[in-house]
């Protein structure tokens, strides 16, 4: 089969030195794009949509550490563009971790195939599965196909030594079972497909993936609910809207748009529209 490629590790023999781990294990572009954004994109997202500055600072005391991840959530569930981007990187970049460590089997019989084909497929139909519950079946049917496209783009790259296993020594083939031409190198068809699929990871992972990414966060869109409360202060109470926050008892914690602070609103109904201020182009 065609996931036959040598995806696991060879020692290196006695008196060899052990080779540099693989830019997987390393950790490649794909992983260092994912750790910045998940840093960078929430605090940007709270700061342009809140006014930046002291504001952000409150959003993010009133919200408590252990909500700060609803930020990223909640950009994600209200882009299903941006949502399929990062499920197919993800689903990419996990793949080719397990990949340099030797987790994909190799050789022949039933079981091995299974295994294979049960890592390069089951991932791509979770994500798949999760786009189509939250923003219909096109776009979960899009997401899955392309997300098992470039894991099977790993396989591929494997079998024309465009990677190595971890273990693998620079002159030692990495791949077995691939399609070869006379000299033994792999066929022109599979160095193109595998070239294709490096260009296709990288630009989704260090352009577009950012650009949907700060381009969500500067919509002018909170990431989560927008309820119109009211709010009681030391003259009297009021009606306000405010992207909610968090929840205590039976009344709602969060960025009163109004008056520019935190306030604790009762008796909350919410609105239809996310949108609390013009996207960052318009401006």
């Amino acid at each position: 089969m065609a996931e036959k490629a040598g995806l696991s590790s060879v020692s290196p023999g006695p008196g060899q030195e052990e080779p540099p781990r693989s830019a997987d294990r390393k950790g490649g572009p794909g992983h260092t794009v994912l750790l910045a954004l998940v840093l960078a994109v929430p605090v940007t997202e709270v700061a342009y949509t809140v006014g930046g500055g002291g504001a952000a600072r409150d959003v993010f005391v009133g919200m408590e550490p252990a909500n700060w991840p609803d930020v990223l959530i909640g950009m994600v569930l209200t882009d299903p563009l941006l949502a399929s981007v990062l499920a197919v990187v993800v689903s990419r970049v996990v793949f080719a971790l397990f990949a340099a460590g030797g987790a994909v089997p190799v050789g022949g019989g039933f079981r091995a195939a299974l295994q294979r084909a049960a890592l390069t497929v089951v991932n791509p139909i979770a994500v798949g599965v999760v786009d189509a519950c939250f923003f219909g079946p096109w776009w979960g049917l899009g997401t899955g196909l392309a997300a098992y496209a470039l894991r099977k783009g790993v396989v591929v790259e494997y079998r024309t030594g465009r990677r190595r296993p971890h273990g693998h020594r620079a002159g030692r083939p990495a791949t077995a079972g691939a399609h070869r031409e006379g000299d033994g190198r792999p066929s022109s068809g599979l160095r193109r497909a595998a070239a294709l699929e490096q260009w296709v990871a990288l630009g989704l992972t260090t352009v577009a993936l950012p650009v949907l990414c700060f381009v969500s966060a500067l919509d002018g869109r909170a990431w989560t609910s927008i309820v119109r409360c009211q709010v009681t202060d030391g003259t009297g109470s009021e009606s306000n809207r405010l992207i909610e926050l968090g929840r205590k008892g039976n009344g709602v914690v969060g960025w009163n748009l109004d008056t520019e602070e935190i306030s604790n609103g009762l008796g909350c109904t919410g609105e239809e529209s996310l949108y609390v201020r013009e996207p960052w182009w318009r401006g």
